[in-house]
């Protein structure tokens, strides 16, 4: 469901009416900022079912948007000036993560971010190592420069083959992990990472490894954990993260690195600047004094995934133990198919994936209420019964 510009404007407390079909019963505008947990499911208006881009379908909170409606008021129209990628939201994030500013890197999303390691890190001569299929933007950003891709097929439970990648890092500029990984929804942990870094970093002593962490706040397997003290510490890891998942701001574009400062400066170099927003910056530093509604975003994502992964289950479909806000399920048909079917029945679900697009779908995770609908379609396009699925 995309929002108009007029529908944003409202939202946040400037400005009067929308389009009617954003409008639940009495009026209330609702939208990706401002959806409650019982109001996702898509309406006879025509809405549609976003459950194919991995976003929070609830949007930012309460203390985010108190954040954007004041910097909109604020004297001074901070709207009519540059923001550079640095101030209150890496000294927030610094304080965090317990670190200096200089640790940190700003970018819009984790897009940017990534993209910039990419074009330091990698050239005609150190190609990028990652595994396939994975997040995109590093082979993405390696073919406009024209650095080499070594991509690595996923071991048999669809997890990333770490021990291939570490062979295939020899003299590489750049090894991308994704952890947990996008599409597959697997997680590595803690130990096999710190044995794959450390067995790069041997091999490999200018190689950098960017670990890519956007789906870190909905993992659950405790032998998970985060890699940003690893990266603070050595100058050959950085670790990507976004505000676009957990936090709901995917529409506002705020990503973040953390690394060495020697190692970001690097990034610095090629990264473009004034891409970030005054409101997604106001938004990132009062979100990151919240951390009850991300551990309450965390809780409701981890029911609403296992609702679902249990009924594809009973209904004899199998999934990947997914760590993340989207499941990655085996539906023994193409995925163009299943979702052609379900836009039919207002929902969106992921794209294919080679080399999985015959066999495998991904959906992302809605609120529960979404999933109890989108199951109901889904029984019907894959000739589930209800007994079955019960």
């Amino acid at each position: 469901m995309a929002l108009s510009r007029r529908a944003f404007v409202s939202t946040v407390g400037v400005g009067a009416a929308v389009a009617g079909g954003y409008y639940f019963a009495g009026g209330r505008l609702v939208g990706p900022w401002t959806r409650d947990a019982g109001e996702g499911v898509a309406a006879a208006n025509g809405r549609r079912m976003l459950l194919h881009n991995n976003e929070n379908p609830l949007g930012p909170g309460d203390k985010a948007l108190a954040a954007m409606r004041a910097k909109l008021s604020e004297p001074g129209i901070p709207l009519a000036r540059y923001r550079f990628p640095t101030g209150d939201v890496a000294d927030a994030l610094a304080a965090k993560f317990s670190c200096k500013p200089e640790n940190v890197l700003l970018g819009c999303g984790s897009t940017q971010v990534l993209r910039s390691a990419t074009h330091a890190f990698t050239s005609a001569t150190a190609p990028l190592v990652m595994g396939t299929p994975s997040y995109e933007e590093c082979p993405g950003m390696a073919a406009v420069i024209g650095s080499p891709v070594k991509a690595l097929p996923l071991t048999s439970t669809a997890h990333l083959d770490l021990d291939a990648m570490a062979d295939a890092a020899k003299g590489a500029g750049l090894v991308f992990l994704c952890n947990p990984n996008n599409p597959t929804a697997t997680v590595h942990g803690a130990t096999a990472v710190q044995d794959f870094v450390d067995r790069v970093v041997k091999a490999s002593p200018n190689t950098i490894i960017a670990i890519d962490e956007a789906y870190h706040d909905y993992v659950t397997d405790p032998n998970y954990a985060t890699q940003v003290p690893l990266a603070l510490a050595n100058p050959n890891v950085i670790v990507a993260r976004t505000f676009s998942k957990a936090y709901g701001m995917a529409g506002l574009r705020l990503g973040y690195v953390l690394g060495m400062k020697e190692t970001l400066d690097r990034m610095r170099e090629v990264q473009f600047g004034m891409s970030l927003s005054v409101p997604a910056l106001a938004a990132a530093v009062a979100t990151l004094q919240d951390p009850e509604r991300l551990a309450a975003e965390s809780r409701r994502n981890t029911e609403a995934r296992q609702f679902t992964l249990d009924w594809f289950s009973r209904a004899g479909y199998t999934s990947t133990d997914s760590q993340t806000n989207f499941i990655f399920v085996n539906i023994g048909r193409p995925a163009a198919e299943f979702r052609d079917a379900c836009a039919k029945e207002g929902i969106l679900v992921g794209r294919d994936f080679p080399p999985f697009e015959k066999t495998h779908t991904r959906i992302s995770i809605g609120t529960m209420a979404e999933m109890q609908e989108a199951v109901k379609v889904f029984g019907n396009i894959l000739a589930v019964t209800n007994a079955a699925a019960a």
